[in-house]
Formats: structure tokens, sequence, C-alpha cells
């Protein structure tokens, strides 16, 4: 089974990376080959974990990282970054959780892949 890491620094608004991030992880989770993806928050995309934040679309990022939660996917909320910008304490999206960089690490060595947005 492949292995993919996917990285994302850019903030869930202002630009589309973080949405093509969301899109390419559950494209690559509804394959036939079922590769094992994870996904790692850093820099300003460390606020696409919080909850109940309303886009233009409705709900539509949250309701791509809870999809993606529910395929498996472990989505990891740098703590460094969440510390650095106040929220490592608040509530997360159900199943995303804080993690740390010696954990990035690991899933970087372990990963057949790594993409960055």
């Amino acid at each position: 089974m492949q292995k993919i890491l996917i990285i994302i620094h850019a903030a869930p608004y202002g630009s589309e990376r973080c949405l093509s991030a969301l899109r390419l992880a559950t494209a690559l989770t509804g394959r036939d080959d079922k590769p094992q993806v994870r996904l790692f928050l850093m820099s300003d995309a460390t606020v696409l974990g919080l909850p109940n934040q309303v886009d233009g679309a409705g709900n539509g990022l949250q309701g791509m990282v809870e999809h993606l939660v529910g395929e498996g996917v472990p989505i990891r909320v740098c703590r460094t970054c969440a510390l650095a910008r106040g929220i490592a304490d608040l509530p997360l999206i159900p199943g995303v959780a804080i993690g740390t960089l010696p954990e990035l690490a690991d899933a970087a060595v372990e990963a057949d892949k790594v993409i960055t947005f």
C-alpha cells in the first residue's frame, strides 16, 4: 500500500491551495488501490482544524475535513503553529488532533510521497 503525506501550509481562505489539497486527499481516498493518506496542517492552515467556520460555500471545508476523518485519514495540526496563532487550546473538528514535529518527521520518513500545498 502506498503512503502519501500531504502537508498544507496555505490558509484555508484567500487562495485555493488548501481546497486543492483537500480535493486531492479526497480523490486519493476514493481510489480502488486505497493509498494511505495523512494530512498535516502547518502555518496558516492550522485554522482549518477549527469547527464552525462558514465559508462562501456554507460549510464546505469543514465538511471535506469531516469526510476525510470518516475515511480514516489522520489529520494533525502542528502544535507549534497552533500555539503561535493562539488556537492550541480551542476545540478542533472531531477526529482532528494536535500533532508534533517529530510526528511529522516520522510520517515524512515513512511516506512514499510527500506533497505540499
